[in-house]
């Protein structure tokens, strides 16, 4: 039935989606989400609103508009109240940039312009990835991914310009927010795919101490991901540095991937 919908010549807007996300409004599920997602007063997703549409529904929008959607219109999609359009919105960004950032694509003039205005359009509304599915299911793909590649941002040259690169990571884990320091995290997942761990390694010292459960889990998680994907040395050698200083949950995340007497190991000698 969607996608009979969403061949329709006229749902090329972001108004008609969001229309039609909303005739998707399922209560039931919209009380789960809300729950499970924390956003009771004082927990981290407070004023988060819902619809109550699982993420395979908003995976199916995306799949049936992305390719012909218009890229001036995400905006709207990003500034909607509800939790799932603004998924949308993201997971559009990153159907856009994944085209664009094909092996055969990675050098060419034109592509490297069009991820650039994704990349900065991503940047300018970050803060509407305002939960961490948000976070987790885009900026990897988009941020990430575009930390590997040429670019004209930073320079009036193409290239990788990596100091401008890292300008922007480390004013996303500066900031205040939560969500973009997140970000500055999650990005790793991606560079450490491609066999550099560089990005992690630097944003897991800089969230060492952070106060918060969710970026504890990020930063073991990134850890993990770096030790599985490029070294597990390389992750032993954090450890040995910081385990005593890392938030359990941190330590526990970064060595799932370790056999029981290892991990029992680390999880002992931390203190």
């Amino acid at each position: 039935m969607i996608i009979e919908i969403f061949q329709s010549d006229d749902m090329n807007t972001a108004k008609e989606i969001i229309q039609y996300m909303e005739s998707q409004r399922n209560e039931s599920q919209r009380k789960i989400l809300m729950g499970f997602f924390k956003t009771a007063p004082g927990e981290y997703g407070y004023g988060d609103e819902f619809l109550g549409l699982k993420v395979p529904q908003t995976r199916e929008v995306v799949k049936v508009v992305a390719k012909d959607f218009p890229l001036h219109e995400v905006p709207v999609l990003l500034m909607n109240r509800w939790h799932e359009v603004r998924l949308c919105g993201f997971l559009i960004l990153v159907d856009k940039f994944e085209k664009q950032a094909k092996k055969r694509l990675e050098h060419d003039e034109d592509a490297i312009h069009r991820r650039d205005e994704i990349v900065e359009m991503y940047l300018e509304y970050a803060r509407q990835a305002n939960n961490w599915d948000l976070v987790d299911l885009s900026v990897h793909k988009i941020i990430g991914h575009w930390l590997l590649l040429p670019t004209y941002l930073g320079g009036t040259k193409v290239g990788l310009h990596q100091e401008y690169k890292l300008k922007i990571l480390d004013g996303l884990a500066d900031s205040s927010n939560l969500w973009l320091q997140r970000m500055s995290m999650v990005c790793s997942w991606k560079t450490s795919q491609q066999g550099d761990p560089s990005y992690c390694l630097r944003y897991a010292e800089k969230h060492l101490h952070h106060e918060h459960d969710l970026m504890h889990k990020a930063v073991g998680w990134m850890l993990r991901e770096m030790g599985n994907r490029v070294s597990m040395d390389l992750l032993r050698d954090f450890l040995r540095q910081h385990a005593h200083e890392m938030p359990r949950t941190a330590l526990r995340y970064a060595i799932e991937k370790m056999d029981e007497e290892e991990r029992k190991k680390w999880m002992e000698n931390r203190m």
